[in-house]
């Protein structure tokens, strides 16, 4: 595997390209060395012991089968002593080659698609990349080739199930306005959510828990399915929203996310895509209502301070296909994170909602439901809403990430969110 120049690779990852390459040098020297001197030796004892016994130009008083002895006790000598030199020259530069390199060095390689050997200290878990579900090339061709890791092998998800963007490991997903707000890049995982949200006092008061999965597949290099809003809601509220509100099912939003812009040296990612929300969620959780809604967005990415900061946008419209009972909204979300230690990160998030259009026909209530619900009410077309947040993300390795955000309105008109508390896991292929 030859490395392709690069003056930004990291000068790790360049060590070791190179001295796998000279290993791989020295072991045909090996073999072509060992050959020579056993021809040369094998030559030397045809001319010295022929069939009759006569020995050609060594003294003649000595018997043929002692010198044969005796050249090929030489001959032994030279090639073990050839081929142990070559041995140990080959095995210091494996050992310079396999040796961990840093954590950002490493990093550095794989972000710039320098070499597959660059991520061999980060791995694809902390036994790196000769655990299972990766192979001794490295993270980029290895996992690809082993797939998924054993389970997945057992469910053949190779050929039709991609691994996630490896060159883009430095970043984090987004929190808030979990359901609209998409991680620009193309990755294939699972994400657990729970979500305790408090209803402002002018409404009832209360909470509502939300207990969900969301997954995304990577189908091709830039295309990947994502199933963004599922899971069952509890109703502890009080009030206008208890009356209308009980436990139940959520809707099923689903679509198609396509990577537009990917530059692995400068950091930047742009995607676009859609989803489309089935109501097939309970009608007692303000679910199921109408012919479902569409959501068509746009998500951008950028690293900054050679990976130790990075921004996320998103903007997105929200329409009903029956506008009678549902509301239209347009969104813009933002994130900024920044890396305390290798693992941890700060961030913050802001999003802000404008709602378009309301429903023909309804309720009064004058809030719409924020990024969960739609609901059913007829005075909340030019309603603002910002929202911030600030949490916590702890990324141990590449494919395993956990978070914490605490979310409040900044705008005098709250909607349904007096606060929220938001935790995701993500276990990412």
């Amino acid at each position: 595997m030859a490395l392709k120049p690069n003056a930004k690779c990291a000068p790790a990852a360049h060590l070791q390209q190179n001295a796998l390459d000279a290993a791989a040098s020295l072991t045909v020297t090996l073999a072509t060395k060992a050959t020579e001197h056993a021809v040369r030796w094998s030559t030397l004892n045809l001319r010295s012991c022929p069939k009759n016994g006569t020995v050609v130009g060594i003294d003649s008083i000595r018997r043929p089968e002692i010198l044969q002895t005796h050249n090929e006790t030489r001959k032994d000598k030279a090639v073990k002593l050839s081929t142990l030199r070559l041995l140990k020259a080959a095995a210091a530069l494996l050992m310079i080659a396999m040796m961990p390199i840093s954590q950002a060095s490493a990093q550095q390689a794989c972000d710039l698609g320098c070499s597959n050997l660059g991520c061999s200290d980060l791995g694809c878990s902390d036994m790196g990349c000769a655990s299972p579900g990766c192979s001794d090339l490295g993270c980029d061709s290895g996992c690809d080739s082993a797939c998924f890791d054993r389970i997945s092998d057992k469910l053949d998800l190779c050929g039709w199930v991609r691994p996630s963007d490896r060159c883009f490991d430095d970043f984090i997903s987004p929190m808030i306005n979990f359901v609209f707000f998409e991680d620009p890049r193309n990755v294939t995982e699972l994400r657990p959510i729970f979500v305790t949200h408090n209803v402002p006092e002018s409404l009832g008061g209360g909470s509502i828990q939300l207990y969900a999965l969301q997954f995304r597949i990577a189908l091709t290099e830039r295309l990947s399915l994502i199933a963004v809003k599922d899971g069952y809601i509890v109703d502890n509220t009080d009030g206008a929203i208890d009356t209308l509100l009980d436990d139940g099912w959520a809707d099923v939003s689903a679509g198609l996310k396509y990577n537009l812009l990917r530059d692995v040296e400068s950091g930047t990612l742009a995607s676009f895509g859609f989803t489309y929300e089935i109501p097939l969620g309970s009608e007692k959780a303000l679910q199921g209502l109408g012919d479902g809604e569409f959501h068509v967005f746009g998500t951008a990415g950028q690293r900054l301070l050679d990976g130790n900061a990075h921004i996320l946008s998103s903007v997105g419209y929200r329409f009903p296909v029956d506008d009678d009972v549902q509301s239209s909204s347009i969104h813009w979300s933002n994130h900024l994170d920044v890396k305390l230690t290798d693992r941890v990160y700060a961030f913050t998030e802001n999003a802000w909602w404008h709602w378009t259009d309301d429903a023909d026909t309804g309720l009064a209530l004058g809030v719409a439901g924020q990024d969960l619900f739609n609901l059913p009410v007829n005075n909340v077309d030019g309603n603002d809403l910002v929202t911030q947040n600030v949490g916590l993300k702890f990324k141990p390795r590449r494919s395993l990430e956990a978070g914490i955000a605490y979310e409040f309105p900044l705008t005098g008109f709250e909607d349904v969110i007096e606060d929220r508390v938001t935790l995701d896991l993500i276990m990412r292929y």
